[in-house]
């Protein structure tokens, strides 16, 4: 009965611990919220900002979007703003959803229909007449996907305004999950006098997803084992004479096909280190040395995970770890901080880098 009085016997916001007692709490009140959003009656006040509060407490990183898809069914899109490394959560959450009769619930934002869609921000639209793009091809970069939103009214003065309804007509019409996993850089401007062939911004997707094939065809199979590499220490001072320890993988780093290892997970532990220099105590160091160990025992190379190396600095540890897909990898990370909590201090990101450039400032001359 402690959890029913968690909910009911309280005017605070309830509090959950995992999906089930989510959607439990849910269901006590999807024909309130039913209403709410067929009426589009106070939708913040009556449902998100109640919702909200909850999905919170699943995850830091999940909001929620809402409205009508059909006369008689509302639907309910938990969303990550794009943030990759909680795409796993919120595709979980919504798996683990009930069937509740008038509504539907999807994980991240979908994608819309182009034909009939149109964004109106600012006093500017935002629709196929007004939008094409271009893409530019780099030599040295020959799987990036680098792409040009071309928005007619774009000027010095409303360049913001326009970067912003133009990039939000853009996830709305890939959806969340292509938008982040199939672009590697969006870039807004207006028309422009040099010749550049300008296309339709209906075709985007089909551009896409033949390049997305032609990757995949590049790179699938691809793998990769550290058994045999070699590894450099380094030792460095910034201006201030604070020291800098790393230990990177030189042969994996030099590597030509780090594209087939698009996802960087950046993992960062904090820790005292006021009385050494900004390092870590022995201590604090073993601990550091056996979270990282179950690291690389869980997500071996063999499985598409690559331990490019670490460096120590300034009360930080980062890891960086290249990785064939993102979600085995954030699941993972985020069981171990939990299991590491009451030991270490650690975040964790997992974004689009095909090449590495986030290591590359441990590269040797």
């Amino acid at each position: 009965m402690g959890f029913l009085k968690k909910i009911f016997g309280s005017k605070e916001p309830a509090v959950i611990h995992n999906h089930a007692d989510f959607w439990y709490w849910f269901k006590q009140h999807e024909q309130s919220f039913f209403k709410t959003v067929k009426k589009h009656d106070k939708v913040d006040e009556n449902f998100l900002s109640k919702l909200t509060p909850l999905l919170l407490q699943l995850n830091d990183d999940f909001f929620c979007v809402t409205g009508m898809v059909s006369e008689d069914i509302a639907e309910l899109i938990i969303t990550t703003d794009g943030t990759v490394k909680a795409f796993v959560f919120a595709e979980e959450c919504i798996a683990a959803a009930p069937a509740i009769k008038g509504w539907k619930f999807t994980a991240l934002k979908p994608p819309c229909d182009i034909e009939s869609m149109g964004i109106e921000m600012d006093g500017y639209e935002f629709n196929g007449s007004n939008i094409s793009f271009y893409s530019n091809d780099h030599n040295e970069y020959p799987d990036e996907i680098d792409i040009v939103l071309v928005h007619k009214d774009f000027t010095e003065s409303n360049q913001e305004a326009i970067t912003s309804g133009s990039l939000i007509y853009l996830d709305n019409m890939l959806g969340e999950y292509n938008t982040a996993t199939m672009l590697d850089t969006v870039l807004v401007e207006g028309p422009s006098t040099n010749n550049v062939d300008l296309i339709p911004i209906e075709k985007l997707q089909g551009y896409l997803l033949w390049r997305q094939k032609e990757f995949v065809e590049k790179y699938d199979g691809i793998r990769y084992g550290t058994k045999n590499d070699s590894y450099t220490a380094m030792e460095a001072e910034d201006d201030d004479g604070m020291p800098v320890f790393a230990i990177i993988n030189q042969d994996l780093i030099n590597w030509d096909a780090k594209a087939s290892h698009p996802w960087m997970m950046v993992v960062e532990i904090k820790f005292n280190g006021d009385e050494n220099e900004g390092l870590p105590e022995d201590d604090t160091n073993d601990i550091m040395n056996a979270f990282e160990d179950e690291i690389l025992k869980q997500l071996p190379d063999a499985d598409g995970y690559l331990n490019i190396g670490r460096e120590t600095y300034n009360e930080t540890r980062t890891i960086y770890i290249a990785c064939k897909e993102f979600r085995r990898s954030s699941k993972t990370i985020a069981a171990l901080i939990t299991a590491y909590k009451d030991q270490l201090e650690i975040s964790y990101d997992i974004f689009k880098d095909k090449y590495w450039i986030a290591v590359n400032h441990l590269k040797q001359p």
